[in-house]
């Protein structure tokens, strides 16, 4: 997966000095220990004081019919109706339910719960901080020591993001490293989660004389004129081992995006190594998925998960559980002047892998999708029903088949409710989160 994004490269003054762990041989490598990070003031988790969802029951409705006919068209096809969970409300009107309780496999579903959790924790202006520094000194563009990565959990640190830094490294004279590359903490590159790998590839992108074409393309998708870094480092990539401490010299600050916009990135894409990395943030798939039942007030044993991206069919949730989740994701937002719009896909706007789907246009969707099953959940606006919430928890053996009547499906009800010709205010992104980038500061 690609993901192009346009930097923004800003030269503050004054960054507290970093601590730095060394005293070892000429053959080992420094650690370095974790600085006091900038402060960021999050969010209390939120407080259930009403109802997200209303009470359950098997409501006497036309879509509810429609849903029976919807059954039992897929069980003609050879799909089990015990595989398939559907939940659709409007406002405080239950419309449509079948085993609305029963937790199913929700695939990437899941990460609308990652999202709301990270957000909680974090808050969505909050920045994942990559600290840059040496234990070296600087002379005619040579820098006599290593250079030093202290990753800070950035789960979007992709080719972009190693250039910035390549071309502030050179805006700060630097042109050429005796040393070698030393990661410290969590660094991720590229989505790798190995810490060597994720050197490796910072290493080429530091230097465009070793770039590969995947680097060569991405350099193409950023502002005109924008510098190819030259950074060479003589030595290898090591990976920090604990030791003592010294102090060193720091030289960039790197911002990744606010947290809103990574998860938007992360759910447009559906990436699943971005999830799991915000799940690690929050202290994993188990914290994830109490804190979001206690999100939606609805039962634990509704939200069951293994990992923070969907990509197993042992994560479990209730149709009504992730309907749940995303109007505790649109409650959540609503403070900040932001909507699900802001951390979601709206068909027909944004870019992603719902992009080829013939879903119905503004419409504010997840979707999730494994061997044997397909999810699709979200906000749908209409004329007479306004914002309709459902999910659709498919189970079976062609996962096309049920795409295509979920598509069907919807379809059907827009002709029933009337399509709208403009975004709801509730389902409207704020255009001010257009302007959110990444960025290096230089450290003088």
């Amino acid at each position: 997966m690609k993901i192009n994004i346009i930097l923004k490269m800003r030269y503050l003054n004054a960054i507290a000095l970093l601590t730095l762990i060394t005293g070892c041989t000429a053959t080992e490598s420094p650690q370095i220990s974790t600085p006091t990070p900038v402060a960021t003031i999050a969010p209390s988790p939120i407080k259930v004081n009403q109802p997200l969802i209303v009470s359950a029951s098997n409501p006497q409705t036309t879509t509810n019919t429609k849903i029976q006919e919807y059954l039992k068209n897929l069980t003609s096809q050879g799909f089990a109706k015990e595989n398939q969970g559907i939940w659709i409300q409007s406002g405080n009107t239950l419309l449509a339910n079948h085993q609305g309780t029963i937790p199913l496999p929700a695939a990437s579903i899941t990460k609308v719960a990652t999202s709301l959790v990270a957000l909680q924790k974090f808050g969505p202006e909050h920045e994942f901080i990559t600290f840059i520094s040496t234990n070296g000194g600087i002379k005619n563009g040579v820098l006599t020591g290593d250079l030093i990565i202290q990753g800070g959990e950035d789960p979007l640190f992709v080719w972009e993001e190693a250039i910035a830094i390549g071309n502030a490294l050179n805006q700060k004279g630097i042109k050429r490293i005796t040393g070698s590359l030393i990661i410290a903490n969590k660094f991720y590159m590229n989505f790798e989660l190995n810490p060597l790998k994720s050197g490796e590839l910072l290493k080429q992108g530091l230097n465009s004389q070793t770039w590969s074409a995947e680097a060569i393309a991405q350099h193409q998708t950023l502002p005109p004129n924008t510098p190819k870094p030259e950074v060479i480092i003589e030595g290898n990539v090591k990976i920090a081992p604990s030791t003592p401490t010294i102090t060193a010299q720091p030289l960039i600050k790197h911002h990744s995006l606010p947290l809103a916009e990574l998860i938007k990135k992360m759910n447009q894409y559906s990436n699943n190594l971005m999830a799991d990395m915000l799940a690690e943030t929050v202290g994993g798939a188990k914290v994830v998925a109490e804190q979001a039942a206690t999100a939606t007030g609805l039962p634990p044993a509704e939200i069951q998960l293994v990992n923070g991206s969907g990509l197993s069919e042992n994560n479990l949730i209730s149709p009504r559980a992730a309907c749940g989740l995303f109007l505790a994701l649109e409650r959540y937002l609503r403070p900040y002047n932001m909507t699900v719009a802001d951390v979601l896909t709206v068909v027909g706007k944004d870019q992603g892998i719902l992009s080829e789907r013939p879903l119905p246009k503004l419409a504010v969707i997840k979707s999730g999708t494994l061997d044997n099953v397909s999810a699709l959940g979200g906000a749908l606006p209409t004329q007479k029903q306004q914002t309709v919430w459902f999910v659709m928890m498919n189970g079976g053996a062609n996962v096309e088949v049920l795409r295509t009547q979920q598509e069907v499906l919807l379809k059907d009800f827009l002709s029933e409710w009337g399509a709208v010709q403009a975004s709801p205010p509730e389902l409207t992104a704020n255009p001010a989160r257009k302007s959110k980038v990444s960025r290096s500061e230089i450290v003088n």
